[in-house]
């Protein structure tokens, strides 16, 4: 794994809880309007963990409130730090990341809707994996 892919991942962190497990039933499900809210289609993380914070072991968890219109995209200027990290370069980066986001729009009796939600994106280290020297 690179080092840029483990950034990415590393700052994936909720952004998985709230995509699907599976994107092809997403979608289906957004073709049907059976999610009431929006829903994360994106295939990687677009969150990038700042590198020099990443070597300094830096982590954090920032909330940000979005606002997804019917389409599902995010629009940027209504993107906001509900709840900081406490690391003004943390709180930056997932702004940043969020234009990025895609998603399947919520919808309500069946018709796509904008909807504000919040959204976690949780900056964390991955463990390196441990090798079992027998």
């Amino acid at each position: 794994m690179t080092v840029t892919g483990g950034l990415r991942i590393a700052a994936l962190g909720a952004l998985l809880a709230a995509c699907a497990e599976d994107p092809e039933q997403v979608r289906r499900d957004a073709a049907t309007g059976r999610n009431e809210v929006p829903v994360a289609i994106n295939g990687e993380s677009p969150f990038q963990y700042p590198p020099d914070l990443y070597d300094q072991g830096l982590e954090g968890e920032v909330r940000l409130r979005l606002y997804v219109d019917s389409a599902g995209r995010v629009l940027p200027e209504s993107t906001q730090v509900a709840a900081s990290s406490g690391t003004p370069r943390l709180d930056s980066a997932a702004v940043a990341g969020a234009a990025q986001l895609r998603f399947a729009p919520a919808h309500r009796d069946g018709v796509p809707v904008g909807m504000t939600f919040y959204q976690p994106v949780i900056f964390r280290r991955q463990a390196a994996p441990t090798v079992d020297r027998q």
